[in-house]
């Protein structure tokens, strides 16, 4: 993971965990507080303002983004993680069972990868498209094979 200086503020480890996705978050120089953290559908991302990882990865038709929303939300929605004074985020742990890293359907490999994307603000769980959840602050791309835990 990247910030908009190219600097680079750890990374999260990802695995297939039942029919889902484990995650276990290891960021270090980001804003103390509560953010926003999503898949985003393109594993591309260029740095100040990341805007070429594009939207929250969605897979499911008709949703938005937000666990709140009335319609469902995206594939990439991720619960809010709380950085520390110091502006660490180490051991956190959090379970995704909308997507996959296999040949299930939603695969985050799939179209070549996608991005995890931290913002700057938490998600109110029901703006769309971000959930009110500010600019992106940090972003690394999910991309390969999985052939056990990676990073």
């Amino acid at each position: 993971m990247n910030d908009a200086e190219r600097k680079s503020v750890g990374n999260v480890s990802l695995w297939t965990k039942g029919q889902g996705v484990g995650l276990e978050l290891h960021l270090h120089d980001l804003p103390p507080g509560e953010h926003a953290i999503h898949f985003h559908q393109n594993p591309g991302w260029v740095a100040p303002d990341f805007q070429s990882g594009r939207r929250a990865f969605q897979s499911r038709d008709g949703k938005k983004t937000g666990f709140d929303s009335p319609d469902g939300h995206h594939a990439g929605d991720l619960r809010n993680f709380t950085v520390s004074a110091s502006g660490n985020a180490n051991g956190i742990k959090m379970t995704s069972n909308d997507v996959s890293l296999g040949e299930g359907s939603p695969s985050l490999f799939s179209n070549g990868g996608t991005a995890i994307v931290v913002h700057a603000q938490a998600d109110d769980y029901q703006t769309d498209p971000s959930g009110n959840s500010g600019d992106r602050i940090a972003c690394g791309g999910v991309r390969g094979e999985i052939t056990g835990r990676i990073s």
